[in-house]
């Protein structure tokens, strides 16, 4: 231990701690030149350092394993469908319409882009909290699909569904690991076909909430397992702030 961190380990004031004074790697140090008194104040004080901290519960980050691992999940494969679904589609409004059209494309690339997005973040309630943008995002498109039926915009035929146009939702639900992972428009993605060929004036309302719906579901399943993930991190935390706390107190 530096000849700094012993004086401030001598000087402290329990009663009123200001840690600003704590030297970098204190609690690292070689407690060897210690002795056994100086040993005991440095391990309450070590505790109390670690009850002092902010709440800041370690949770396993994402983009380190796979930058691109959203792309395993049915939720992002299915952002990706709808982007490009919604891209066709308002390619077919009127020239008057291109407000609706920007904003309709623009809410599903929000849609899609959140859910990245979040996948990067650090934290699972950073993630939560992404998924929360793009589960917004995902309603605006569905009010305003629900706009351009009334409006006439889309046609509504009842028993139409994407498998019409050869796109099975139940088939893909994201490639399991190891398989080449990309876009639905992709060569060798299973709805790359269907897109190719698809005429956008044959969609159909009850096809996109077909897919908004799902999406929905999914984006609600994914948030119920990372609040359910969130919780129990939390609770390990509190248990061992709990054992700092006992320890404490016997000392």
């Amino acid at each position: 231990m530096t000849e700094e961190q012993k004086k401030f380990l001598r000087d402290v004031n329990f009663e009123k701690i200001n840690w600003s004074d704590l030297t970098a790697n204190f609690f690292a140090a070689d407690l060897s030149d210690l002795s056994s008194q100086e040993i005991g104040k440095f391990n309450a004080l070590k505790s109390l350092w670690e009850l002092a901290r902010p709440l800041k519960i370690k949770q396993q980050t994402r983009n380190w394993q796979d930058t691109k691992g959203y792309q395993y999940l049915a939720l992002w494969q299915n952002a990706a469908l709808l982007r490009l679904l919604v891209r066709s589609f308002t390619g077919t409004l009127p020239v008057s319409e291109r407000r609706l059209k920007a904003q309709l494309d623009d809410a599903a690339r929000s849609f899609k882009r959140n859910i990245e997005e979040g996948w990067k973040r650090p934290t699972t309630s950073e993630y939560l909290q992404f998924l929360g943008y793009s589960q917004a995002s995902l309603e605006e498109v569905k009010g305003d699909i629900r706009d351009c039926r009334s409006d006439g915009f889309i046609g509504s035929v009842k028993g139409s569904d994407l498998r019409g146009i050869g796109i099975d939702l139940s088939v893909y639900k994201g490639p399991l690991k190891g398989q080449p992972k990309g876009e639905p428009d992709e060569p060798g993605h299973p709805y790359c076909r269907p897109l190719k060929t698809l005429n956008a004036k044959i969609l159909t309302y009850e096809m996109f909430m077909e897919l908004i719906n799902k999406s929905d579901w999914l984006a609600r399943r994914t948030v119920e397992s990372l609040e359910s993930k969130l919780g129990d991190d939390k609770k390990f935390y509190e248990i061992q702030q709990a054992k700092i706390r006992s320890n404490l107190r016997f000392r």
